[in-house]
């Protein structure tokens, strides 16, 4: 029957056929702003963005095989004219929705399908381009497409090639949207037989704005203030998890990722390091082919500004820009089988230019990079086309080699002009790995749920089972690395490489790992035998539980985010709670029911609790912190109210605030006498937790612990080896940690607790080297104070942090820390 079918499927397609502050200059001048030391600068405020947004909802998204067209009646919103874009004789964001409808009124080559809301609710369009196909056709395209996952050959010559274009994913760097839109119209409207011919060999996907609330405001981060191309390995954000399913459902051959502003242009493959976890060979042939092809179309418009493209790999000195890390979109789309590019067109017109220049010249500059734009898209476009066939094996190659588990190949020198032994980066990957619920029940779900959503296998056992000698209980996760996608299940599990001694600087973080930051216990399998019996996981099974012992007090253990968001509900409720000396939470036995439903609601268990503990009340915190950190704080349940200096000057209430976070603008010498002697009033009776040198600073400047911070090298960052105190915050913690422009402390007073140090091997994945001068490196952090707690004379409680517990929403294992942290300054 299913060859019958296949016959006839196949029948049917054949006919149819930065500035960084003034104290630490990086020693990479060219990381972007706010991804440096300066985002300790500047606090989170609640968000100012206003948007007028129509409620009425387009059409749902379609299924997968419904075929094309896929037309949605898409809402329209009304004229914003500050819309930052109007200025620059850009498309508006309130132009796409009524241009796009008219444009599938007129075209059956076009679909538009709305695949999720930023976070101020703003549509987030996929537009694709192909020619029509009907639900059968439709349904045999995505049986050719999980047959390429599986690393089995398709016929070339009736695969659509797949190719994604993603757009103004920083929302000040606008053009690859206009670029976009002439392409789309050409592709939709042309009539010439070249065009028509294209959109029946191919499907080209178009992500039109990737953060539109950005594009709107002018600013590079989303409404949210996270830089969405750092976000793909953690997918905090909406829009990134839009572009998440938008990579894995189109499993797209070549992908762009338009960007701004490199003079000349700027166009990859990258400078070493490569992921290590890539199959190079496999990207780097037709990435540097189509970077030289993008390169000439680029020239051939004419404009003197773009006359010498950059390509990094040819042009740039290691780790400038460098293709090491999962979290760009370029980097994270190699995992789904792409050949994949940044794009960095070349006029500067956001920022300061936006805002000096005459709007005749930044228009000038807007029409070029625009120019730019188009001609990336359509070079690329036509690269696919007429390679098409290679690249289809050439993905279906990688795939295969991860689903037989085979090695990664050495790639000779020359392979490429220019490739090196500089270029060899390899790991060697495991035959599995195995989730359990040993430490945490509600971070193995939680990095379960993400391995799966982001495409990655993963079975539950059935019955137990022994893994190199050791057993297991049923319900243990395995991670079998014979996967497709294994490259992409090693970067989120595997500890990483220390590459400080490989090169010189890094564009942005060096050092990641799922398995040792996000709370849950995983082993590792390297080789053998491998015998398991388990079941497909679409979902994480349920974690919740009320293990103590009937009519006792129940104990919580804070050793996840989930829990501080039970212990904080409950609070939230009345329900009188106690804190123990070690940390643990106790339940009064007379909430039982209460503490049954936040089990369930937050997967957390509860134990039977022991005697003793100090009433515990819901915190109010005053938070004076970086975008990331307020959203942990509030994904962990409590009350934040966000400040700067400025909020202070203008006069606080200080009467509800029960802690006092510090990490990013506020300064203590900068605050008015009635701010400063509000603030002083409150240190007499509530916590302080600091992080970071901001935080460092204010508890110098107000003489809270007696703690001098130690800077180390300003651009160091990645997973850190850890030891452990038995303080309030140190117990229970996790023995690695994460740094950026980390900090120690010296010279400790009396009375002064070390909840943490760095290990006597400080990295374990990442990039840490020492200042010219020799300061600031590994060797001066080893054994040093990273987390310190202790009772200032004010009788203010304070924690000092100088790792980063919260950075960029990713590290959730450490989140226990910074909540036992909040609780215990919080205490009397």
């Amino acid at each position: 029957m299913r060859r019958t079918l296949l016959a006839v499927l196949l029948a049917v397609t054949a006919a149819v056929a930065a500035p960084v502050n003034g104290t630490a200059q990086p020693s990479n001048p060219d990381r972007e702003p706010g991804n440096g030391p300066e985002r300790n600068e500047v606090a989170a405020v609640d968000s100012a963005f206003t948007a007028q947004l129509v409620q009425a909802q387009g059409e749902n998204r379609a299924d997968r095989y419904q075929g094309y067209p896929r037309r949605t009646a898409l809402r329209t919103y009304p004229e914003n004219p500050a819309d930052k874009t109007i200025k620059l004789n850009l498309a508006p964001y309130h132009s796409l929705a009524p241009k796009l409808n008219a444009l599938q009124q007129k075209s059956n080559r076009i679909s538009v399908e709305v695949v999720g809301q930023s976070g101020l609710g703003r549509d987030l369009y996929l537009v694709t381009l192909t020619a029509p196909e009907s639900p059968l056709q439709t349904r045999l395209q995505e049986q050719f497409r999980a047959s390429i996952e599986e690393g089995r050959k398709v016929p070339a010559g009736l695969y659509k090639a797949p190719v994604w274009i993603n757009n103004n994913i920083h929302g000040d760097e606008w053009e690859g949207t206009d670029g976009a839109l002439r392409v789309i119209e050409h592709l939709a409207t042309s009539n010439d037989a070249a065009t028509k011919n294209l959109l029946q060999r191919s499907r080209i996907y178009f992500n039109l704005t990737a953060n539109p609330d950005g594009r709107v405001a002018g600013t590079r981060q989303n409404n949210a203030g996270f830089d969405l191309n750092r976000d793909f390995a953690t997918s905090s954000q909406p829009e990134n998890r839009a572009m998440r399913e938008i990579v894995e459902k189109t499993q797209p051959l070549m992908m762009l990722d338009e960007h701004g502003y490199v003079d000349n242009t700027l166009i990859e493959p990258t400078t070493p390091p490569h992921g290590q976890n890539y199959d190079f060979d496999l990207y780097v042939k037709h990435g540097y082919a189509n970077g030289l092809a993008m390169e000439k179309g680029v020239q051939a418009l004419g404009h003197p500004e773009a006359a010498k493209p950059e390509i990094p790999f040819r042009d740039y000195d290691p780790g400038v820009w460098d293709g090491w890390a999962p979290i760009y979109t370029a980097q994270y789309s190699m995992y789904h089988g792409a050949i994949s590019y940044t794009i960095e067109i070349p006029q500067q017109v956001n920022r300061q230019a936006y805002d000096t220049l005459p709007a005749a010249e930044l228009q000038r500059r807007a029409k070029i990079n625009t120019d730019v734009a188009e001609s990336t898209i359509k070079t690329t476009i036509d690269y696919v086309d007429d390679h098409r066939a290679d690249l289809i094996s050439n993905q279906t190659e990688m795939f295969r080699r991860g689903k037989a588990g085979e090695p990664q190949r050495e790639i000779p020198d020359g392979f490429v002009p220019g490739f090196g032994p500089e270029d060899r980066y390899r790991t060697e990957f495991p035959r599995a790995y195995v989730i359990t619920n040993d430490r945490s029940a509600p971070a193995a779900a939680r990095l379960v749920d993400h391995l799966v959503a982001h495409d990655v296998r993963v079975e539950r056992a059935e019955r137990p089972f022994t893994l190199g000698g050791k057993r297991y209980p049923a319900g243990s996760y395995v991670v079998d690395m014979h996967q497709p996608k294994r490259a992409l299940a090693n970067v989120m599990l595997e500890q990483g490489s220390d590459i400080s001694a490989k090169v010189p600087v890094m564009y942005d973080i060096s050092g990641w790992s799922h398995r040792l930051l996000w709370g849950a216990s995983i082993d590792i399998y390297k080789n053998g035998p491998f015998h398991f019996n388990g079941k497909d996981v679409v979902a994480a099974a349920p974690t919740g539980d009320v293990d103590g012992a009937p009519g006792a007090d129940l104990a919580l253990t804070l050793n996840d985010a989930k829990d501080a968001g039970a212990v904080n509900d409950l609070l939230g409720r009345g329900i009188a709670l106690r804190r123990q000396d070690d940390g643990t939470i106790v339940v009064p036995a007379a909430e039982r029911l209460a503490a049954k439903e936040v089990a369930d609601r937050y997967g957390v268990r509860f134990t039977t609790a022991k005697p003793g503990g100090t009433a515990l009340q819901r915190k109010v915190i005053a938070a004076a912190v970086g975008p990331d950190e307020l959203q942990v704080l509030r994904e962990s349940g409590f009350d934040v109210r966000t400040i700067s200096t400025t909020v202070l000057n203008a006069g606080f209430d200080w009467s509800r605030i029960d802690v006092l976070f510090v990490s990013s603008g506020l300064n203590y010498p900068q605050l008015n006498a009635s701010a400063k002697a509000g603030l002083d009033e409150f240190l007499k009776r509530g916590g302080v937790v600091t992080r970071g040198a901001t935080g460092s600073r204010f508890n110098v400047d107000a003489k809270l612990l007696q703690a001098t911070p130690v800077a180390g090298w300003e651009d160091a960052n990645g997973v850190v080896n850890v030891v452990n105190g038995t303080g309030p915050v140190g117990t229970g913690a996790l023995p690695h940690s994460f740094v950026y422009s980390p900090q120690w402390f010296t010279n400790l007073g009396a009375g002064v607790t070390v909840e943490q140090r760095y290990g006597s091997t400080v990295i374990a994945a990442g990039h840490w080297r020492p200042r010219d001068n020799g300061t600031g490196g590994q060797d001066a952090a080893a054994g040093q104070a990273a987390v310190v707690s202790g009772t200032a004379s004010t009788g203010a409680k304070v924690v000092l942090f100088g790792t980063e517990p919260m950075f960029r929403n990713h590290p959730k294992g450490l989140y226990a820390q910074v909540a036992r942290a909040i609780f215990w300054t919080g205490t009397r």
